[in-house]
């Protein structure tokens, strides 16, 4: 039965109990209601008649929104603990200096530079030397957004900002605080890495 309808049984119930007190001169309460309207005396409600029917009807209103409520509440929890796995889990760099083992989120590194038998990691404050060549860095970089673009440097995609192809053939390539490094044309397909998607143009310039 609608609400509609429930509101209109309840109207001609109201009608009828105002009916037959008038008629029998009795106290309200003292009169039961007949089976077929199937009401009953609420002190709470200033003695208004309230039918079964709506009563269930409203508490059943009521669990579903405590029930939805619940399942929001979980949701949110459930959505709060992913981000903080997600947090947890990203890539991070682990590397020895100074007899101490140090971890650097991987997303903080603008560059890695070849410096003799070592190499510098680039990010701020100051940048990290470890013994390392840049060829086995690149390899164990690469899945994790990084490309050579030079014999001698690795870049985090990411931290790049625009390229510029010059007349011979290579690229100038700036970084995430003003850095510039040449792209020489034996890594400039790496380059083809640096978005998902190339808007207006099938290949790189140049």
């Amino acid at each position: 039965m609608g609400i509609h309808e429930i509101h209109d049984h309840k109207a001609m119930a109201t009608e009828m109990f105002v009916e037959q007190v008038a008629h029998a001169g009795a106290d309200p309460s003292a009169i039961p209601p007949g089976p077929e309207t199937n009401c009953s005396l609420n002190p709470r409600r200033d003695y208004s008649l309230e039918s079964t029917a709506e009563d269930e009807f409203y508490e059943s209103a009521d669990t579903s929104l405590r029930r939805t409520t619940q399942n929001d509440a979980s949701l949110i929890w459930v959505l709060r603990q992913l981000e903080v796995l997600a947090k947890r889990r990203s890539p991070r760099i682990a590397f020895k200096t100074k007899g101490r083992i140090l971890f650097l989120d991987l997303g903080e590194i603008v560059a890695v530079h070849a410096e003799g038998n070592y190499v510098s990691l680039r990010h701020p404050p100051h940048p990290s030397l470890l013994r390392e060549s840049i060829s086995s860095m690149a390899e164990k970089l690469k899945p994790y957004g990084f490309i050579r673009i030079h014999r001698s440097v690795v870049v985090n995609i990411s931290a790049v900002e625009e390229i510029q192809p010059l007349l011979t053939g290579e690229y100038r390539l700036r970084v995430k605080g003003g850095k510039e490094y040449l792209v020489t044309r034996k890594y400039k397909d790496n380059l083809r890495d640096l978005a998902q998607l190339w808007v207006g143009s099938e290949r790189l310039p140049g």
